[in-house]
């Protein structure tokens, strides 16, 4: 048995080219410098926004983190306000969009008829590759005045007894830039999920309906538990397009320094100042300061893509752990799991 395995490989060797001797090191050469290129973008990146911000950073301090000024004529300038203004738009973006693309990949995965599935499923991904300036665009032309006339009016006698739905009413500002980002963060969070589910393994469907679940409960007990970790990756990555968003909200936000609290006012986020003023930047510490926000928004994106990875691992290791304190027991009896 030994000879005739070592006879298979002495015919597999003669039959091999000079590059296919070569394959097994170059693939591993290619594969390794691909991953190292992004490291090194990224240690790159960091530098240069560490490097450019220098000048800020002395100025300021991390005093500039909890400023809200910005005034290029008294070389005074603060991000929290644009934090601020940042987190508000991302977070309801994605607590908007999220049970929305959830919604859409179960309808398309388990409940579409099948030409009906198609088609919306390339809307959907139509929808991710719309340009944002065109989404921009049609929230000052479409959105911003059906936001002043309709929703915030309707809001306001509804909801006006809650801070956030209080103060005139504009086109542009919080209320319609987390509309906008919503409209960009669906598409995305939804196809991906629409993946998780659609790889989901068949038999875990199918032992949950033969054993009389409904399908509500097969999607609630089997499909959302099984996809959760990817959800919440999906989820990240639709956070991290929320977050670094800048031509569309530049365009809906109203461009305006402040913290307050009722979202039919104006405000503005770090990717939107740094679009809208770098260009036209006057003063060195202004271009400073403007590249001390993209550090602080680099921070912002890292913290979240670690933070949801740290989530998912806990999430990953309960299958595992399961199987293992499952086998633990068996063997204390003397069986096997299998």
């Amino acid at each position: 048995m030994a000879d005739s395995h070592a006879e298979k490989e002495s015919a597999l060797e003669r039959t091999r080219g000079r590059l296919d001797r070569i394959g097994d090191p170059a693939l591993k050469a290619i594969t390794f410098g691909a991953a190292a290129l992004a490291v090194g973008i990224l240690v790159v990146i960091a530098y240069e926004l560490a490097t450019g911000s220098r000048l800020a950073f002395r100025k300021f301090g991390l005093h500039f983190l909890v400023s809200q000024a910005w005034s290029v004529n008294l070389n005074q300038f603060g991000a929290l306000s644009l934090i601020y203004g940042t987190a508000v738009t991302a977070v309801l973006a994605i607590l908007i969009a999220t049970p929305l693309a959830i919604a859409i990949a179960l309808f398309l995965t388990e409940l579409a008829p099948k030409p009906v599935r198609a088609l919306l499923g390339a809307l959907v991904e139509m929808l991710a590759a719309i340009p944002s300036v065109i989404l921009g665009l049609w929230g000052i032309l479409v959105l911003g005045p059906f936001v002043q006339n309709q929703l915030e009016p309707f809001l306001s006698s509804t909801l006006g007894f809650l801070p956030f739905f209080r103060g005139a009413h504009y086109p542009t500002g919080i209320l319609t830039a987390v509309l906008v980002l919503t409209i960009m963060v669906v598409p995305i969070v939804a196809s991906v999920t629409r993946e998780l589910f659609t790889t989901a393994p068949p038999e875990l469907r199918e032992g949950a309906l033969a054993l009389g679940a409904t399908r509500w409960e097969m999607v609630r007990g089997v499909l959302l538990p099984a996809a959760r970790p990817g959800i919440f990756a999906a989820v990240a990555l639709g956070f991290g397009r929320a977050v670094g968003e800048a031509i569309a909200v530049t365009q809906v936000i109203g461009s305006q320094i402040g913290i307050h609290l009722s979202l039919f006012g104006h405000s503005d986020t770090l990717a939107s100042r740094i679009a809208g003023q770098y260009q036209g930047a006057s003063t060195n510490l202004q271009i400073s300061s403007l590249v001390y926000l993209a550090t602080i928004l680099l921070v912002i994106s890292l913290a979240v893509n670690i933070g949801a990875q740290l989530l998912i691992k806990p999430i990953d290791m309960r299958p595992r752990r399961r199987r293992i304190a499952l086998d633990r027991a068996f063997e204390a009896q003397g069986l096997s799991a299998d």
